[in-house]
């Protein structure tokens, strides 16, 4: 069985206060982009973890993937299984791409195996792997509260625009993202923010990353002015780096000056 899970971006990030868990409460608009990754799970007579594609940091033995399959194997008589991952979606970007992958095995094995599990369950089973693994289970538009992993339905649309991902070649860690941010509750709500057009977008919202990691990496400000050069309606880092998007009401010439860069364009 064979699946793709696609990245998210953030409209909008802002951090709200430091938990008592060492965590981050934050308020995001979380929207799926088709930017995918390939994700292959079959019965096998031991399981094992195999990649292709771009480099995954780390031993095979702590990758989501696996781990999600672990977390199911603990309440379900699960068989052993071959994974394979095709990784397309950059890491370190702020897509989410392998909370995603992550989420799509927990997705996959619940139908491969007839595990019978609900929405909310799969979930909660997600919430243990990351913040925003969550997510990607319903993988619709969602206001996300608190760690990321808490939704709201919201009525967000970018249906009939385009958009441009533009990778810089530069990982940031959640780590360092979050190492020199100042939670504040914004005067007003980031919910309230996104029901203004998205041509008003530009002037009221924002991501907090961005004040602390635009000094930090001065090219991702420029790449961000550069999409706005280029006629974007909006511009911004998705979650905490270093990808750059920006919003289009149609197909895009993409700037010479990012062809060092990965850069993805899609319609919505």
């Amino acid at each position: 069985m064979i699946t793709f899970p696609n990245v998210k971006i953030n409209i909008g990030l802002t951090i709200t206060e430091k938990r008592p868990d060492g965590f981050h409460n934050i308020e995001s608009c979380f929207y799926p982009v088709p930017l995918n990754d390939v994700l292959e799970i079959i019965p096998a007579p031991k399981t094992s973890f195999e990649t292709s594609g771009l480099a995954i940091p780390g031993p095979a033995s702590t990758n989501l993937c696996l781990r999600a399959y672990e977390h199911l194997k603990q309440d379900f008589d699960l068989p052993p299984v071959q994974m394979y991952l095709h990784k397309l979606a950059p890491i370190g970007a702020g897509l989410g791409g392998g909370s995603a992958d992550a989420a799509f095995t927990l997705r996959q094995l619940n139908e491969q195996f007839n595990l019978g599990l609900s929405v909310e369950q799969l979930e909660e089973y997600a919430r243990l792997l990351g913040s925003d693994c969550a997510f990607f289970i319903r993988n619709l538009p969602m206001y996300c509260v608190e760690k990321g992993d808490r939704f709201e339905e919201i009525d967000v649309s970018l249906h009939g625009h385009t958009i441009v991902l533009v990778y810089p070649n530069l990982a940031i860690s959640t780590a360092e993202a979050y190492a020199n941010v100042r939670p504040q509750k914004p005067s007003t709500p980031l919910r309230v923010l996104l029901q203004a057009p998205l041509s008003a977008w530009r002037e009221t919202i924002r991501n907090d990353f961005e004040s602390s990691l635009f000094p930090m990496y001065p090219i991702l400000q420029k790449i961000k002015q550069e999409l706005y050069q280029s006629g974007a309606i909006y511009a911004s880092m998705s979650g905490s780096g270093s990808t750059i998007y920006g919003i289009f009401e149609q197909a895009v010439q993409i700037p010479a000056s990012f062809r060092d860069y990965q850069v993805w364009q899609f319609p919505l």
